[in-house]
């Protein structure tokens, strides 16, 4: 069996929309193959990501939730090319051009990877134990040729400073840090090249919650400082809330709703964003609020329900939905993928906090 899946386009040397975007994905897809036997022979494939096309603008933060096994982190890992693709094309905003990021090799991936970088989830081990700080920060910039000796310690001095960490800290190891500290050190990492794209990936799941709000405002403002543009992944709404411009919801490697943030959190369009909207907390005043629990799980992802992926879980299902896959489609300026989208009236909750974390 062939995972291999032609993408359709007027142009195929040319990227999809916007003179004015930053990164296209088109049709992305990330297919792991199954193997058994002695031979290894491969029976079938997880379909991780599965036909995902994005436009992200500069400056923007980009928040991509759903839950465990969505494929949220194969996505932010397939952007940056540290999983190699199975089928699709992303585009990198290059001054005036669009970078073909899924067919660099060589010194031009490697370049590309100034431009994008990422901020790993465990901020426990995503630090080498052997490194120092200084090594750790500085090692982007040297692979990269952009700075050694003086200038490479002035650059490291001047980012750990950024994000809220004292030169005395350049000298030592990760073992002595905290674990908002190392956080600290991975995110000087990621910008000490000064990159124009950033994949955040739960960069606070980690931490406690009072560190969490710490790095959300960090975050917040190297952004408006670097005008960095962040794919931020995340499984928590209430965290989404507080730092995204647009939602992107995933469910079992798919694309099922995208809308800008107040949209999609007062008028969710795909019952699986109002059963994630149902989990963030909130005050209702001493009223009883009913919770929209949606049952079961993810369903296993190299044995995908036909039709709606979402359909065994979904309360609003009807006979269509079981046999017919919905189309991704616009309705009232948001993205969704349901077939009874014009019919339903979801839940959603009130607009976003000024507060960090807030739900």
């Amino acid at each position: 069996m062939s995972v291999q899946t032609s993408v359709q386009m007027n142009d195929p040397a040319q990227p999809m929309t916007s003179a004015t975007s930053l990164l296209e994905i088109k049709n992305l897809r990330k297919w792991f193959p199954v193997q058994r036997g002695f031979f290894k022979r491969t029976v079938g494939y997880v379909k991780a990501v599965d036909g995902v096309s994005l436009v992200i603008q500069p400056g923007e933060t980009l928040g991509v939730v759903g839950e465990s096994g969505s494929g949220k982190t194969t996505l932010g890992r397939c952007v940056l090319r540290l999983y190699e693709l199975t089928d699709g094309e992303i585009w990198l905003r290059d001054g005036e051009r669009m970078l073909p990021v899924h067919e660099l090799e060589g010194k031009e991936l490697r370049a590309f990877r100034r431009n994008a970088q990422m901020i790993f989830q465990d901020p426990y081990s995503s630090l080498n134990p052997r490194m120092n700080v200084l090594e750790t920060v500085g090692e982007p910039l040297l692979v990269n040729n952009v700075a050694k000796g003086k200038e490479l310690e002035d650059r490291v001095t001047e980012v750990i400073l950024q994000v809220g960490l004292r030169v005395e800290h350049l000298r030592r190891f990760p073992h002595s840090f905290s674990g908002g500290q190392r956080q600290r050190i991975g995110i000087a990492r990621a910008l000490v090249v000064r990159p124009k794209l950033v994949v955040a990936d739960e960069p606070v799941s980690a931490l406690d919650v009072s560190i969490q709000a710490q790095i959300l405002n960090l975050l917040k403002d190297l952004q408006a400082e670097y005008r960095l543009t962040y794919i931020f992944i995340t499984h928590a709404m209430s965290v989404v809330r507080y730092m995204a411009d647009r939602i992107a919801v995933m469910y079992a490697g798919k694309l099922v709703e995208v809308a800008d943030k107040e949209s999609l959190l007062t008028h969710p369009r795909h019952p699986y964003t109002e059963a994630l909207l149902a989990a963030v907390p909130r005050t209702t005043s001493g009223r009883n609020v009913k919770r929209v629990v949606s049952v079961g799980e993810v369903p296993d992802l190299a044995n995908l329900p036909s039709g709606c992926v979402f359909h065994p879980r979904c309360k609003y299902a009807v006979e269509r939905c079981k046999v017919e896959e919905p189309e991704l489609r616009e309705l009232d300026g948001q993205l969704v993928k349901c077939h009874l989208a014009e019919q339903l009236t979801l839940r959603g909750i009130g607009p976003s906090p000024n507060g960090a974390g807030k739900g």
